[in-house]
């Protein structure tokens, strides 16, 4: 029972990662996706992994899962009819949203469409003050009319947000009640539980986006747990939340919102690992899949953070898309993978966001796919090995690639099928430097100061390039970067992150309301803890939400752990002073000012062993043993296509060193190293690149 999987479920490939804690070993896999079911591609590879492994599925002590289901029913809008109860008076909260718009000088623009249309959006009489006390009471009368209604209508799921419902969940619970006892089997969610923080139109928004991917996150957790049950697996599975931890089903599928961004999750904890191999704690972790990159900013070690994300954008532009009130790693992701399809709008070459995927694939997959793709544009420039795909298990179409690419981009602009190949590999490289700006410089960070990990199964192959145009010195290619994310599940840890709104002036006199409000929250914390099953230390981690008295908008600031007493608030207004000057400047306030405190946030983890593998052997520092021979492949700044060397991973020993160009290959992927660049092995098999300046 020291056997643990981690799986990922990506647009084109689902990844696996089998560990053995007791021997250290890790056997890693990637099956096509199956995109009208998922888990049938996730149990295929899982029964196929186990087989390999000389093992049973029933052997498994843990199945770490990441899916994009609750993701893509959002993108999709293919949910169920879902209806919201609200506030009389709050009837169109969903509709006006908020005053900023994602193009400021566009007035053709529209807002985000929320899932709720007006006419599935129900009143009730009731109102709370801002500090719980009750204004006008319910009126159950009311409710149970609309119950009616809502059932009237052919409404599957009920989502109820109540003005200042986070401060007193009275009204909501008791609503609840009785639409569920008026109408038998209606499932309802409530904002006081899914986004117990104040902000009304994101607390609404997060609770029927809660509402809308939960039946399709419970039928598909359901069906894993099924297919796990029926091999002899019995409560093994865990699900990766966006805030990078880890929880059991029965949580996940009360609370599906909070796996919206499940998979790029787990790509970047992994990702963190790579400080020592890169020699800074300033990684940027890069993950090009099949469909997507995402691409995230690690900071002295960790991961950032966001207490709001938005899903369904629309060019990367911020208050376009749905926001959603819930702990996340804070990332860009971008409709831009090896499977992502190129095409030519006026006169200039475009790629993404429409994506081949897994079925029908791209051309050179020989699947039915007929538009040309970032796959097939590799391919023809000689980065991929058409007999090495998944280690040889698929033979890639060079010819038809390169037809393809003519035929649907380099005919109209005169080009052949290289010079078209590379314009959809510079194209779709300057795509992700631009994503990579908007978390980097577009937030005052320098990417010169960052090393760049690139990861998933074309990351390797762009990594380079990208790093290049970003001005990244070093560059860190993991040990088996194809499935990286699906390690990265592996190293996840049960974490939970819980917040109440209480508005307080930062005063001795609030401190036991406080007290209070966090005995309540590491009770809960330890509760969810508890269900996880898992063995270690408890962590309770506390921060605030804080401002200057006045201010719109908060900071969010770690907070000693303890009970409060009037001589911890000069200590608690310091906190919050270093926060404020880190992010605006030490001369951008007066610390005689009052300070606020508008939410109070708790995390509650638990800390697990780290993620043990086998060291690799060393090597004469030739990597001469790891030669495969040549192959031509194109290097622009070697004048075109140059005889290049190419080397088996598995065959590299640590210390081994080589000078680009060269190819490095793999099962899962490809390392294509730059001219004017050096690559050495560390002892734990990641190749780290030097770049020229």
């Amino acid at each position: 029972m020291s056997l643990r999987v981690g799986i990922d479920v990506g647009g084109t490939f689902t990844d696996f990662a089998l560990h053995d804690s007791a021997s250290g070993s890790l056997r890693i896999g990637k099956v096509l996706t199956t995109p009208t079911d998922p888990s049938v591609g996730v149990l295929a590879g899982l029964d196929a992994m186990a087989t390999a492994a000389g093992c049973q599925v029933a052997d498994l002590a843990q199945a770490v899962h990441a899916t994009t289901i609750a993701t893509n029913t959002v993108i999709q809008r293919n949910g169920p009819e879902i209806a919201l109860l609200t506030t009389e008076g709050f009837r169109d909260v969903l509709i006006i949203g908020r005053q900023k718009r994602w193009e400021l000088y566009d007035n053709s623009i529209d807002k985000p469409t929320p899932l709720v249309p007006r006419h599935r959006t129900w009143e009730v009489p009731e109102r709370l003050m801002f500090d719980g006390r009750v204004h006008k009471p319910l009126d159950e009368a009311a409710v149970r009319r609309v119950a009616r209604e809502i059932r009237d209508a052919g409404v599957d799921m009920v989502a109820i947000c109540f003005l200042h419902a986070y401060v007193n969940a009275a009204h909501e619970r008791r609503a609840a009640e009785i639409i569920q006892a008026e109408v038998p089997g209606m499932t309802v969610t409530l904002s006081s539980e899914v986004s117990p923080i104040y902000r009304e139109y994101e607390r609404a928004s997060t609770t029927t986006i809660n509402a809308y991917v939960m039946p399709a996150v419970a039928a598909y957790v359901r069906r894993i747990e099924q297919g796990l049950e029926s091999r002899g697996a019995r409560r093994a599975l865990y699900l990766m939340q966006s805030n990078g931890g880890i929880a059991t089903p029965e949580i996940v599928t009360k609370f599906p919102v909070r796996i919206i961004e499940s998979g790029p999750a787990a790509g970047v904890l992994t990702a963190a690992r790579y400080r020592e191999a890169a020699g800074t704690e300033n990684l940027m972790s890069f993950d090009m899949g099949g469909t997507t990159a995402k691409i995230c900013l690690i900071e002295g070690g960790r991961p950032a953070l966001t207490g709001q994300f938005e899903v369904d954008m629309v060019h990367l532009k911020k208050n376009s898309g749905l926001p959603m009130t819930i702990p996340a790693i804070d990332l860009v992701e971008i409709g831009a993978g090896g499977g992502s399809i190129a095409a030519v709008q006026m006169g200039t070459i475009v790629v993404g966001p429409q994506s081949a995927g897994s079925v029908p694939g791209p051309i050179c997959y020989g699947r039915g796919g007929a538009r040309p793709t970032v796959t097939d544009a590799d391919l023809v420039l000689g980065y991929l090995n058409p007999d090495y795909f998944l280690g040889g298990e698929m033979r890639l179409n060079v010819e038809a690639a390169r037809r393809g690419i003519v035929a649907g981009v380099g005919a109209a602009l005169g080009m052949d099928a290289v010079a078209a190949a590379w314009g959809i590999h510079e194209v779709v490289t300057s795509q992700m430097a631009q994503a990579a700006r908007v978390v980097s410089v577009g937030r005052g960070k320098d990417p010169r100061h960052f090393a760049l990990i690139p990861f998933g199964g074309a990351g390797p192959v762009h990594g380079a390039r990208l790093a290049r145009m970003l001005g990244c010195p070093r560059v860190v290619f993991p040990k088996d970067a194809g499935v990286e994310s699906a390690i990265g599940l592996l190293m996840a840890e049960p974490s939970f992150d819980l917040a109440r709104t209480l508005i307080v002036r930062l005063e001795a006199a609030a401190l036991p309301a406080v007290n209070a409000l966090y005995r309540e929250l590491e009770a809960a914390g330890a509760a969810q803890l508890d269900a996880c099953r898992v063995d270690g230390r408890h962590r309770l981690a506390r921060s605030a939400d804080m401002r200057f008295a006045g201010q719109g908008y908060e900071i969010n600031v770690p907070l000693p752990g303890s009970t409060y007493g009037a001589d911890d608030v000069a200590r608690l207004r310091d906190a919050f002073f270093r926060e404020y000057a880190t992010a605006y400047g030490d001369r951008a306030f007066d610390r005689r000012d009052a300070v606020e405190v508008v939410h109070w946030r708790l995390t509650a983890s638990v800390a697990i062993p780290p993620l043990s593998l086998a060291p690799l052997p060393a090597g004469d520092g030739s990597a001469k043993e790891a030669a495969k021979g040549t192959r031509p492949v194109y290097f622009p700044e070697a004048g075109g296509f140059t005889d290049c060397p190419v080397y088996d991973r598995y065959a590299l020993r640590a210390g081994d060193t080589l000078a680009g160009p060269a190819v490095i290959e793999e099962r899962e992927s490809t390392v294509v190293v730059l001219p004017g660049s050096r690559a050495r092995v560390d002892a734990a098999g990641n190749i780290v690149v030097d770049l020229d300046s």
